[in-house]
């Protein structure tokens, strides 16, 4: 079978996390062959301006097969990918790394209200529970940047992109704080993962694309 190509990003350290699980993974797993997939690893600003640009940037660089987009969810004890990405910017007053908040803004104007993920959301979840990783569907991605990027690269393919094909698998999966990280939070109760097992439960991640 012809090896396709995955875009896979993290994220930049943002708020008062001095460093990103996301883009340790991202970075780690570039230009691995898994499964049948090349893995195209990129980093995103934590940036409502450019940072769903640059995503459609590197789908254009890169022509993907599938798209999956990581983010750190600081609190959850589980690998969670989303179902759902909304058409809503509202960070609860929460800055991006240039200090901007939204509040009730769309990410489109003329986008639709939500698009679902088309990754194979519950063969992940089934995936990596079998393989003894915590492992849950979310139904909500919230209003931050993740949600942003997810909506953005699902609106691309779905406004039939000449550099996306309508065939691109596309969705976002949260992951869980890593030891490293928690132990710089106040905080003392959040759950975390090594790295190292965050960067497995990702692998099995992109095993389950077809």
């Amino acid at each position: 079978m012809k090896t396709k190509t995955l875009l896979l990003t993290g994220f930049v350290p943002f708020l008062n996390f001095t460093i990103n699980p996301t883009e340790q993974i991202a970075t780690d797993l570039d230009k691995q062959t898994i499964g049948h997939y090349n893995v195209q690893s990129r980093i995103l600003p934590v940036d409502f301006n450019q940072s769903a640009t640059q995503l459609l940037h590197h789908i254009e660089d890169t022509k993907p097969d599938a798209i999956i987009c990581l983010g750190l969810a600081a609190g959850r004890a589980h690998i969670t990918p989303e179902r759902i990405a909304i058409n809503c910017k509202d960070a609860g007053g929460a800055p991006d790394n240039n200090g901007v908040i939204h509040q009730d803004a769309p990410i489109d104007q003329a986008g639709p209200a939500a698009y679902f993920s088309t990754l194979p959301i519950r063969a992940i979840v089934n995936h990596l529970n079998e393989n003894h990783y915590p492992a849950k569907v979310s139904n909500t991605a919230g209003t931050y940047l993740c949600n942003n990027v997810m909506y953005a690269a699902l609106h691309h393919i779905a406004t039939a992109s000449t550099n996306a094909q309508p065939t691109t698998q596309a969705g976002f999966i949260h992951i869980p704080a890593s030891h490293e990280l928690a132990t710089q939070l106040t905080n003392t109760n959040t759950p975390s993962w090594s790295q190292q097992d965050l960067t497995n439960a990702i692998k099995l991640c992109i095993e389950t694309l077809n």
